[in-house]
């Protein structure tokens, strides 16, 4: 066994408390704001050389969830066309429900049928969901989330410059992004019992300390939650299972994961009043400083320590070995590949379509006493058949108008193509017609 590996698991025993206490030290901030002090620099991209396998292997870090505010107006005609399509989102029938869907620039968004607080317009899809005010009031144009996936394919800057393009084309942007809200992350695999320490062993700036559990097992803690800063560490894998996320198990295989071990993320959640108070607004602002923020955060705001009962002063107490690991991983380097294929749409992927689509089947199997398949699938059908041909007479609609009129309000929630290309391209013809005249008038001076 090399002595780097020894070390690792000497570390380990000491933070898990079953033998001498000596911890590794909180880093210091490094002028540049990189993070991490001399005595223990990391020599690449990861953490530092004390922070080994089994005891901690980093696999994926970066920007999670990041939110914009841009400053602007929206043109009058597109308030008009989005005016109209959440009118038809609200609409009674699904017929008019299914039309509600603004295009662009590769994107099909969902008009949504609700706004929010000085929002009236909210467009999704699988890279954003943009909230749009009303032209002439004070609120920001867009106040826009990009997506962990969209995030997981593009980094950041790249995100943005595309959210520009489209924006631009819906109103005149007046000024440079703000963001309002980024999350910052690591995944990490370790042998560290994630519950083998109490609330006490936080030290925090923040006021509520709380942990979780999913039926029994133990699946993570929050610390400041609704605060400015807050903070989650929590099992990943148990997670995914729950949202779906599956393609960061690709991801993480790439960066040298195995299946059978645990994940765990360290997540901090930073808004816009506590990216201020550190002097950042933009974006390129705050991703220049990612490492300055990491070093903030694990060291000042947040940190993991070995109580010790003798000494009150919280703040003397040693740091965690797994805390000294997790606050030396360098943001400067690469935080792992990227997801090569992504797209907007927000349709279901084979795992959930045919897990559910199994579970179900058998369900109605077992209620009904039957063993075999393929009987059970004939019968299913048959009864899904009448189920809903019966619904479909109470609303005096044509089975085939009831089943189109649903297929079309998957399709829109799906992103998945245009319900009504012809609608799509009278606008198009539209926009092009008043570029044109616009041309002409500021051609001839007028």
């Amino acid at each position: 066994m090399n002595s780097k590996y020894d070390e690792a698991n000497t570390a380990h025993v000491a933070a898990s408390g079953s033998g001498a206490p000596p911890a590794a030290k909180a880093r210091t901030e490094r002028p540049n704001g990189g993070g991490t002090s001399a005595s223990d620099a990391p020599p690449t991209n990861r953490a530092s050389d004390n922070c080994n396998i089994p005891f901690f292997k980093p696999i994926r870090w970066g920007v999670d969830s990041l939110y914009l505010s841009y400053p602007g107006d929206l043109f009058p005609g597109v308030e008009t066309e989005l005016k109209h399509l959440k009118q038809l989102a609200q609409s009674a029938e699904p017929g008019q429900q299914s039309l509600a869907q603004y295009a662009m620039a590769g994107h099909i968004f969902e008009v949504k049928d609700k706004g929010a607080n000085l929002f009236p317009y909210i467009l999704e899809d699988g890279a954003f969901r943009i909230q749009l005010s009303r032209a002439g009031k004070k609120a920001p144009m867009a106040y826009v989330k990009v997506s962990a996936t969209y995030l997981a394919h593009a980094d950041p800057v790249e995100a943005q410059k595309a959210l520009y393009e489209l924006l631009s084309q819906m109103g005149e942007i007046k000024g440079e992004a703000n963001v309002s809200r980024i999350d910052l992350y690591v995944d990490f695999v370790s042998s560290v019992d994630m519950e083998s320490w109490n609330r006490h062993a936080w030290v925090t700036r923040a006021n509520d300390v709380d942990q979780y559990s999913v039926k029994g097992r133990f699946s993570g803690w929050s610390i400041g939650m609704g605060g400015t800063i807050a903070c989650r560490l929590y099992d990943k894998v148990l997670e995914i299972a729950s949202s779906g996320k599956n393609y960061l198990l690709g991801l993480w295989s790439e960066a040298g994961w195995g299946p059978s071990e645990p994940v765990w993320r360290l997540e901090f959640e930073i808004k816009r009043e506590a990216l201020t108070q550190r002097g950042l607004s933009s974006l390129p602002q705050v991703m220049a400083n990612q490492g300055g923020l990491w070093s903030y955060l694990t060291t000042e705001w947040l940190r993991l320590t070995l109580p010790n009962p003798d000494d009150q002063t919280r703040s003397r107490w040693p740091v965690h070995t797994l805390w000294g690991c997790i606050a030396s991983v360098d943001w400067e380097g690469s935080g792992g590949p990227p997801l090569k294929k992504f797209t907007p749409e927000r349709s279901p992927g084979n795992d959930k379509l045919f897990n559910l689509g199994l579970s179900v089947m058998l369900s109605y199997m077992a209620r009904e006493g039957i063993t075999d398949l393929y009987d059970g699938q004939e019968a299913f059908m048959a009864a899904l058949y009448e189920f809903h041909n019966a619904k479909a007479f109470r609303q005096e609609i044509p089975f085939d108008g009831y089943i189109q009129d649903k297929l079309a309000l998957k399709v829109r929630q799906f992103n998945a193509r245009l319900n009504n290309p012809e609608t799509e391209a009278t606008r198009q013809e539209t926009e092009r017609e008043k570029a044109a005249r616009a041309y002409r008038k500021e051609s001839d001076g007028d």
